[in-house]
């Protein structure tokens, strides 16, 4: 990568990665709640659901937080969400069906019930980021419960790469970084879909047009050029060129 897309790299990520940027984006969510507990699933739940218009997503992650009072964490342990998003086959967020988030959430209780917590689980199964995305990824496949979550990493898994962004990476207004002491920052993946890979090839980071896990671990290690010890920094530049550009933003 040449000094001249490596400094505006930079550049964009400095100017994005604020307070501000929040505004917009469904991390916003976890930044609703208080504790560990309720941020970690409130996060888990608001990167689920993460794709397509905000205008239509936006509500239902605001419906779960309204339901649960902002005790997301008791509303999933407890079993209460089942009241509020019975096992049915009405639609729960395009192809999602009330079945489908009710299985993601019993699955997730599963989880909770076992080993405490979701960080608890990542830090028992996982020692990197791309370990966690994989240990995640398995214990719903294990479970048939892979309609949300990706089967395994052979796709992008873009929200679960972006849910464990939000929570390794610290120092950050956006992120929260609840998981920096078992996980390292400079082995998280970036969150890959195809606004991103179309912002990456104009910026001459990716070739690829698919956006696949290992275009996703691609990018991510041109990224550690640039940012040597927090390489997901550069997820904000890629928003930010793709603001700056009038692309399509990435969701």
């Amino acid at each position: 990568m040449d000094k001249k897309t490596a400094d505006y790299i930079r550049l964009l990520a400095e100017k994005y990665e604020t307070a501000d940027f929040l505004k917009d984006d469904p991390s916003l969510f976890m930044h609703k709640v208080e504790g560990a507990a309720d941020m970690e699933v409130m996060a888990f739940a608001a990167s689920c659901l993460s794709y397509g218009s905000r205008k239509q997503f936006f509500p239902k992650i605001q419906y779960m937080l309204d339901r649960s009072g902002g005790r997301m964490d008791e509303w999933v342990r407890s079993g209460s969400f089942a009241d509020d998003i019975p096992d049915e086959d009405r639609c729960y967020y395009r192809l999602y069906t009330q079945h489908d988030m009710h299985l993601l959430l019993q699955t997730l209780r599963a989880m909770l019930t076992e080993h405490g917590s979701l960080g608890q689980f990542v830090r028992t199964n996982a020692t990197d980021g791309y370990g966690a995305v994989g240990a995640l990824c398995a214990y719903f496949a294990e479970r048939n419960a892979s309609t949300v979550i990706p089967r395994d990493t052979k796709s992008a898994c873009k929200r679960v790469c972006m849910f464990t962004r939000w929570m390794v990476r610290d120092g950050s207004p956006v992120d929260l970084g609840l998981w920096t002491r078992f996980i390292d920052k400079r082995t998280l993946i970036m969150p890959l879909d195809t606004h991103v890979v179309q912002q990456s090839q104009r910026l001459g980071l990716l070739t690829s047009r698919t956006a696949s896990m290992s275009a996703a671990r691609r990018l991510s290690q041109a990224m550690l050029e640039v940012f040597p010890d927090d390489p997901l920094k550069g997820d904000f530049a890629l928003f930010g060129y793709g603001v700056n550009n009038k692309g399509d933003q990435p969701t």
